[in-house]
This record gives structure tokens, sequence and C-alpha cells, in this order.
């Protein structure tokens, strides 16, 4: 059988760049397939001034990617599927989901900074960085005694903004640092429950974009992730579709399968001109995916305001 020879669009990044290769290898390894990586660099990738909560879910980190698919300079595309909005472009569409890393955030600490007890164990009046509105309502409610500051740029450089002092703690996906094996002996690192602090929609797992008239990629791409994943991503990213937003919502969520049953946690940050000033929250348990994405919908609608 000839080989399949197929040109992956990729960011720059470090991070995107393990993803990329990592789907490149199971192409290469178990789908015949002779595969290059073409860099791509995004609106995203370009801007540092304006706050992912601004930024996340209007296609600043997949646009340029999406309309090379579109004019075939690539046969796919692979992403942090927490990034795609949750309707695909006329023309494209997930040919994949899978390969969940881990979800949960990481607080990363500088010594000086970390108290113990709590779910954001960093002392009052400190520095922290995140630029999602996910994470800015989850710490303002459990540490509202915090300074949130907006914090760009790819893992490594976030990381290297917190060790040169213009954070006391920073906010990042555990994905991330695992998938770039960065050291981090040097500060405080803790693993947050994800059924407390609550992550993003399908965080950890890779999407796979294709164009939607692609027999030759798809009967290639459709062989990679797993129904499980496919789940997953649709019971967390259907919450969000729900919403009609993107990234930008502060929606976190947590989801997981009690035998034939699917638990779905969610958190909705509520804010006024000023600040932060609690959550919404929605516990649902059933065997219908679109049932509990509907019924979660209208408990976050519906439920009164939790305060810290």
């Amino acid at each position: 059988m000839p080989r399949t020879h197929l040109i992956i669009g990729s960011r720059g990044s470090d991070l995107a760049l393990y993803q990329a290769n990592f789907i490149r290898d199971c192409l290469e390894r178990d789908h015949n397939c002779t595969v290059v990586i073409r860099v791509i660099k995004t609106s995203g990738d370009r801007i540092d001034s304006v706050g992912f909560d601004q930024m996340e879910g209007k296609g600043f980190f997949t646009k340029e990617l999406e309309d090379a698919l579109l004019a075939a300079e690539i046969d796919l595309a692979v992403h942090s599927l927490k990034d795609l909005m949750t309707t695909q472009p006329m023309g494209l569409k997930l040919g994949a989901v899978g390969y969940r890393a881990d979800r949960r955030e990481l607080l990363l600490v500088r010594p000086h900074a970390y108290i113990e007890g709590g779910i954001i164990p960093v002392k009052p009046g400190a520095i922290i960085g995140t630029s999602a509105a996910r994470r800015k309502a989850q710490i303002a409610f459990y540490n509202p005694h915090l300074r949130i500051v907006d914090l760009r740029g790819n893992v490594p450089t976030r990381v290297g903004k917190l060790r040169n002092g213009e954070y006391d703690a920073i906010l990042i996906a555990a994905a991330g640092v695992k998938r770039l094996k960065l050291e981090l002996n040097d500060l405080v690192t803790i693993e947050l429950d994800p059924e407390q602090f609550l992550p993003a929609p399908a965080q950890g797992i890779l999407g796979i974009q294709i164009r939607q008239d692609d027999p030759r990629v798809e009967s290639v791409v459709s062989n990679l992730g797993t129904r499980e994943d496919a789940i997953v991503a649709r019971l967390e990213r259907g919450l969000l579709e729900r919403f009609d937003s993107g990234c930008s919502l502060p929606l976190g969520v947590y989801s997981e399968k009690l035998g034939h049953l699917f638990r779905l946690k969610a958190v909705l940050g509520v804010r006024n001109e000023q600040a932060w000033t609690g959550l919404k929250r929605a516990d649902i348990t059933g065997a219908d995916v679109e049932e509990i994405i509907e019924r979660a919908f209208v408990s976050l609608q519906e439920s009164s305001v939790c305060c810290a």
C-alpha cells in the first residue's frame, strides 16, 4: 500500500510543536504516512499586550491555521482542543480528538510566597499571574486577597517570568508542563484538585482539524484518538457551546464516567464592573450526554451566586 503524504500545520511554540510531532509520530508509526510539519504564526502569537480573557475563543490562536487548511496549504492542523471554538468555520471539521494528558491546573509559587492551607496557598497581597477569566474567577473566590495580573507567553516564557520575580505565583495547565518535561525544582508546585479548581473544557485533549471535503485525509485521521475522549470532549465543550461562547467565558468543568453514567460538574464566574463577585455551580449526573449538558446549562443560569 502506498504511503500517504501529509502536511501538519502548527503554531511555533514548544508545546504546539510537541503536540504536532506527537501526532506526526502516530501517523508515521501506525498509519503508513510520511508527514512534514509547517509552522504558522497566529495572531495570538504576535499580540502579547492583550489578556487571554479578551482573546481566547475568538480565533486568535487558530485563524491562520484554519485559513491555511481552507487554502489546502496544509492537510491537518493540530490544536489544544480548548483553544478551538465550539463551532467550526465553514468547510472545516474536527477529524479526531484524543490523547488527553493531565487535566489539572498547576499552581507554581516562589518559595517566599507559599503558605500552608487553602486551595490557593499563596500569601495575602502576592501577585498571581493568569490571563484566563475562568482562573481569575476561581482565584478571586478561593483567595480574594491576591492581586491578579495578566500573564502572557508560551509555557516556558511564563515560568521564566515567575522566576524573574514579575509574579509571586502563576497558574498554568499541568498538561503543558508535563508534555515539555520542564524542570521546576526551585518552585513550589501544587497540582490542584480538578473537582475543587475546575479546568477548562477539554483541557489536555488534542484536536485534529481537517477539511470537510477531503476523504484522503479523513480516512487516516479518523483512526486517531479514542471514542472515550470524544465523548468527554462533547460533554465538556457541549456546555461551552450551549452558552454560545468561546474560551473567554469564565467556565470551568470537571467530568467523569461512573459506570454507565456520566457526571458533569461546572462553575461559572460572575463579575460586576469592578470585580469578580462569586461563582455559580452545577453538578449533574445522568446517562444521556446531551441531557446532562442541557440540565447543567439551566442549572448555571438559575443557581444563586456563591460568594467567598
